[in-house]
Order: C-alpha cells, then sequence, then structure tokens
C-alpha cells in the first residue's frame, strides 16, 4: 500500500471512530484497582458490576481489607483508589491524599439474638452511651442484667472490637470519646463479618457492624443471629419510635434523619494519590452521577444533591 493510501485509510478509519464514539486506550482493557473499607466493599462491588455494562473496556478489581489498608494501598500506589469509612487524617492529606465523600453509612451496636435479655432492651430500655463507655473505653464489668432491668441475666458482658485497622472502629471509638481504635478494649476479630460471628456464637457478646453487615440486604432486618440494640439517645429510659432499629429501614431513617448521631454514622469516602486519573476518574465520576441511582437499593444513604456538585467540582480541579 502506498503512502498515500495508507493516509486516505488513516484518516477514514479516524472520522468513523470519532463519529461512533469509540474511546483510547487509556479507556480500553483497562483495570482499575480499590481496595480498603468493609463498610464501602458491597456498594463498591455493585457500582463496579453497573458501571462495566457502560464501560466493558474497564474492569474494576475491588477487594476489601479494612479502612487502613485502603489507605495505605492508595497512597503508596498500590491501588487507584482505596476505600476509607472514617475521616481522612491530616497526616495521610499531606501524604498527598485526594478525598472524596460518595455515600453515608453508619455503626451500630449489635447484641446476641438469644440474649435472655434481648425484649427488654430492644423494646423497652435501650442502652445509653454512657454504658457503651463502661464497656468499650472504660473496660469496666458490665452485666446485662443492669441494662435491661430485675430478672435479666447476671453475667457479664463479652465485648468484641476489631483488629484491623478500620473506619468503623475509628468511628466507635470517636463516638465513645476514644482518641483512635487503640482506645477501644474487647476481644480483637478481623473484619465485619468476622466480628458479626463472634457476637452470634456468644449469647453474652457485645459488638458494633456497619449498617449492610448488621442487616440483611434482602429482608432488611438484622442478619440472622443477631439484632441491633438501640441507643436511648435522649436518656429518658426508653426506646421512641424514632429511635427503633428493629429493621434497616428505620436505621437509615434514623440517620437520615439525625436522630442517630454522627458519629457513629458518618460518610464514606474514596482515597486515590494527588488525584484521581483516567479510568479510575472514570468510574468516580460516575459513582457520582448515574452511580447514585442503585445507593438507595443497595441500602445506603446518598448525599445531599448540594454536596454532590461540590465534589463534582473538586474532582475536576
Amino acid at each position: 500500500m502506498s503512502a498515500y493510501k495508507y493516509l486516505i485509510c488513516f484518516l477514514i478509519f479516524s472520522i468513523l471512530c470519532g463519529a461512533s464514539g469509540c474511546k483510547g486506550n487509556s479507556e480500553n482493557n483497562s483495570v482499575v484497582r480499590v481496595s480498603g473499607a468493609w463498610a464501602l466493599y458491597p456498594m463498591m462491588v455493585r457500582w463496579g458490576e453497573e458501571f462495566n455494562k457502560v464501560y466493558p473496556g474497564i474492569r474494576i478489581d475491588i477487594s476489601a481489607g479494612g479502612a487502613g489498608k485502603g489507605v495505605a494501598d492508595a497512597l503508596s500506589g498500590l491501588t487507584d483508589i482505596g476505600m476509607v469509612s472514617r475521616d481522612v487524617k491530616a497526616e495521610e492529606i499531606k501524604q498527598g491524599g485526594f478525598v472524596v465523600p460518595v455515600v453515608k453509612d453508619a455503626v451500630f451496636p449489635t447484641m446476641n439474638v438469644s440474649n435472655p435479655g434481648a425484649r427488654e432492651i430492644l423494646s423497652v430500655k435501650g442502652i445509653r452511651k454512657n454504658t457503651l463507655i463502661d464497656l468499650w473505653i472504660k473496660g469496666e464489668p458490665v452485666t446485662w442484667g443492669s441494662i435491661g432491668g430485675i430478672g435479666l441475666s447476671a453475667e457479664k458482658i463479652q465485648v468484641y472490637t476489631r483488629s484491623d485497622a478500620c473506619g468503623a472502629a475509628e468511628t466507635w471509638a470517636a463516638y465513645l470519646g476514644g482518641k483512635s481504635q487503640e482506645d477501644l478494649k474487647g476481644v480483637g476479630v478481623y473484619g465485619d463479618p468476622g466480628l458479626a460471628d463472634a457476637v452470634k456464637k456468644d449469647t453474652s457478646g457485645i459488638g458494633y457492624n456497619n449498617l449492610n453487615y448488621a442487616y440483611d440486604a434482602k429482608t432488611g432486618l438484622p442478619v440472622a443471629g443477631l439484632f441491633v440494640i438501640p441507643i436511648d439517645v435522649n436518656e429518658n429510659g426508653r426506646v421512641d419510635p424514632e429511635e427503633d432499629l428493629s429493621t434497616k429501614e428505620k436505621a437509615i431513617k434514623a440517620v437520615a434523619s439525625g436522630v442517630y448521631p454522627s458519629p457513629p454514622a458518618r460518610a464514606l469516602n474514596l482515597i486515590t494519590k494527588k488525584q484521581f486519573k483516567g479510568p479510575a476518574k472514570t468510574f468516580v465520576r460516575w459513582i457520582l452521577t448515574d452511580g447514585q441511582k442503585y445507593v438507595d437499593e443497595a441500602g445506603y444513604i446518598r448525599l445531599p444533591d448540594a454536596q454532590i456538585k461540590e465534589v463534582l467540582k473538586k474532582l475536576d480541579e
């Protein structure tokens, strides 16, 4: 083929490709690597699946492992995106961390479904913040009977916490007045699923879980083997209707209305080094626009439209 014919063919191909919306090599056959917070993992998996239908040339590789891992992986360049379920620390920003919120979530206290005091605690009295402080921060010996009243178990409450560096523990510690996850007392267990399983196996156990590990995605009820403990926020000695956490729908309503405090409610974030680029930026922009329609059905809480607008502006700066 002569140089002239080659040039003509190249120009025709370029015109056709432009008209059909062909994507450059940076968008095709690419992999966006994501790691981090268990709290955001189910939502990111759903987003990844839906995104891939629109952008089949970009594969989203997602793994959980805790917010600490997500931040470390992103800042070291091991991944393109880190999932973070806590406030990003000043030193992480100094290391070049660029952060955007994408959705809201919350951490909830949990107890074993076979606990003899469950009915009294869940439907009548709830649990006060000071009791949670006694358990996780002060490490004091508290019995289930002292929470629920006469006739309940005199057995000491067995406290469980997270052993991995994670946003849920940082957020729970912040709510209870601690400075960091290290301030939480209790038996350390790895991961959201692991902490839930530990409480399921111990009738005297108490723990905490992110929204989508505390509630079943299909039924909207607490996961089998667990109850979610209502916090007596106004400390009037009873569970008011707006404090009821017996279903996922009620829990989301309590968070959205502000009745359930923040923390332990909080925004979930994505972090990268310096700025999102290429396919990773395409994915994050999609999350904040078309991807928002999957938030409600996935059981998370949407950010306000005004905040999303500001985040999109930040993404392009």
